[in-house]
């Protein structure tokens, strides 16, 4: 109907699908009472009266949240990486328990998603080599320098006598009026760009926006967009503070392995060459083709730059070892009673780190990830079941998605956005959960990405009910909001919430949850440490689960399309797929 009622022709059928009645349809009933026997008409007006007034969020028991935290974290999972015995193990557990929660196999009714991808392995070559059109040259150094791969699948990736491009920040932002490409041709050419964003560069909160760094101030975007427009190479020019981290990261990175999802044409759509180069390897760069590195920066940052050509050439290689592998996303499908066809889903990733190479004897070897993210799956399941055992059945379909790769670059993430067994626009929104701290209950909520979309006021409303606060991301200059999975459905249009436990202990205060946060950061984040420990206070978590259960149980059983804030980067994407 064009109302979105089912069609009541049968009184016995008006109670089966009774769990979808909400109180615009209670005068419909009340005419049904003539043709129901006057107990049964009496159950379905006090069931539908029920549900109107909406239930309490269920309880999520702590043992069981517990339970899934232990077992995917024990040593026996092995660290939980992709292509790995820990993989099989972690996947089928998921599955036993989406199963047993009651919810369906979403991918053409498998649980399991298979996600194609390549691991690449890069021996970079020892210097980038710079030339200049009198003959002079320029060798910087790999890892002290420069750090560089390619995602193409070959065994070699090199480019020879590049044209070096500047193109300021390497941005092309519509709705910013920005756009570094203009009038530049880097066809074959490798291209040097800032990180970050102007905003984060001036500070300005009218520009861009100002400290928080947006999509476009992410190295993935800008290789992407150095795609878009056919250069050979991007380097991203490395600042701790701009960049969020410093060059030990892309440094210690630089031979580990990489992985890409498979692609039909790598050739066409990974660069021959991407990598990063340290400020001061930029600065010699920029002083060798007679430039200011300084000057080049701050011109960068305002309206009117434009974009140049060094008058330099470069030539940099990458040898690879290359292996193919498949791993496998968990989907489970919770059908709509109403609108199946449109959906609102749960994200976390399962996997980790593995088990450490070459580890010593007696060395813990065994990246467990408790933390990161054994925590943020079993609050999937949790959710799962919760949802499963509501009733009545929610509208809307609800997906939840244990995806894989997260650590390798968000792959599994980007895989189920490609395949989604609901279109993604019919997609209403989502929740990812990454990382759920275990620092006990707090008075605030952290929304990292604090602004961006309209899903952010059903948060604040559920918020409210548990007398919280919502508060910006402590450090929104870092991206975190382009760090984890639910941003491939972010870039596709369909907004996304990401929140992490607040700081603001309600008996202990903001200062011990900071401390605590900082402790764990530095000592156990991406490290074996990363164990279970039962002396966890887990209270706080729960709390965040019966507030992740509402904001998605409201939107299940609404007709709304939350959008995107104007102004930011994903509006245009969702206007359009809406």
């Amino acid at each position: 109907m064009a109302d979105g009622w089912p069609r009541l022709t049968d009184p016995l059928r008006a109670v089966t699908l009774g769990c979808c009645f909400h109180l615009e349809g209670l005068p419909m009933l009340h005419d049904l009472r003539r043709s129901l026997a006057p107990g049964l008409a009496t159950l379905v007006l006090a069931t539908a009266a029920a549900n109107t007034a909406g239930a309490a969020p269920p309880e999520f028991p702590e043992a069981a949240y517990r339970k899934h935290i232990e077992v995917l974290a024990s040593d026996a999972f092995e660290g939980r990486a992709p292509g790995t015995e820990g993989e099989k193990k972690t996947v089928a557990y998921i599955e036993e328990q989406f199963r047993a929660a009651g919810l369906k196999g979403a991918i053409d009714g498998s649980f399991r998603q298979a996600v194609p991808v390549a691991e690449i392995t890069p021996h970079a070559d020892a210097a980038l080599q710079v030339r200049g059109a009198d003959g002079k040259a320029l060798a910087l150094r790999s890892l002290d320098d420069v750090v560089v791969w390619t995602k193409r699948p070959v065994p070699e990736s090199r480019i020879t006598d590049a044209e070096v491009v500047f193109a300021g920040y390497g941005i092309v932002a519509p709705e910013y009026g920005w756009d570094d490409y203009a009038g530049l041709d880097v066809r074959g050419k490798l291209v040097l760009a800032l990180v970050n964003d102007p905003g984060y560069a001036t500070q300005d909160p009218k520009f861009f926006t100002g400290n928080a760094m947006t999509y476009y101030g992410r190295w993935d975007y800008k290789f992407a967009e150095a795609v878009r427009h056919g250069a050979a190479g991007l380097l991203v020019v490395h600042e701790t503070k701009a960049a969020g981290y410093p060059w030990d990261v892309p440094r210690n990175g630089a031979t580990k392995a990489q992985f890409d999802l498979r692609i039909d044409d790598a050739a066409s759509q990974r660069l021959a060459i991407e990598g990063w180069i340290t400020e001061q390897g930029a600065a010699q760069l920029l002083a060798f083709a007679g430039q200011d590195y300084a000057a080049l920066k701050a011109a960068a940052s305002k309206r009117g730059f434009k974009s140049r050509a060094l008058g330099v050439t470069a030539s940099v290689g990458v040898r690879n070892d290359v292996k193919y592998k498949t791993s496998y996303n968990v989907v489970g499908l919770l059908p709509g009673c109403e609108r199946p066809g449109e959906a609102f889903v749960y994200t976390a990733h399962w996997d980790h780190l593995g088990r450490v190479a070459d580890a010593k004897p007696g060395e813990d070897a065994i990246f467990n990830g408790a933390q990161d993210n054994a925590t943020g799956i079993s609050a999937l399941i949790e959710l799962a079941r919760a949802f499963a055992r509501t009733q009545p059945r929610p509208e809307r379909s609800l997906l939840f998605v244990a995806v894989t790769a997260e650590e390798s670059g968000l792959l599994g993430s980007q895989y189920f956005v490609e395949h989604s067994p609901v279109p993604v626009a019919q997609l209403v929104g989502g929740l990812n959960m990454d990382n759920l701290y275990s620092v006990g209950k707090t008075r605030d909520l952290t929304v990292i990405g604090f602004g961006k979309s309209e899903l952010e006021d059903d948060l604040r409303v559920a918020a409210q009910k548990q007398g919280r606060t919502l508060i910006q991301e402590p450090a929104p200059e870092k991206g975190f909001y382009y760090r984890s999975d639910h941003f491939n459905l972010a870039r596709k249009g369909v907004p996304m919430l990401y929140t992490k436990s607040g700081v603001d202990s309600p008996t202990r205060g903001a200062d011990w949850g900071k401390r605590w946060l900082d402790d764990y950061t530095a000592n156990r984040y991406h490290k074996p440490a990363d164990e279970y420990d039962a002396a966890w206070d887990v209270s706080g978590t729960l709390q965040d689960l019966a507030l992740y259960y509402d904001v998605g149980l409201g939107l299940a059983n609404s007709s709304r399309w939350p959008n995107w804030r104007v102004g930011t980067e994903f509006r245009a994407l969702r206007d359009a797929s809406r």
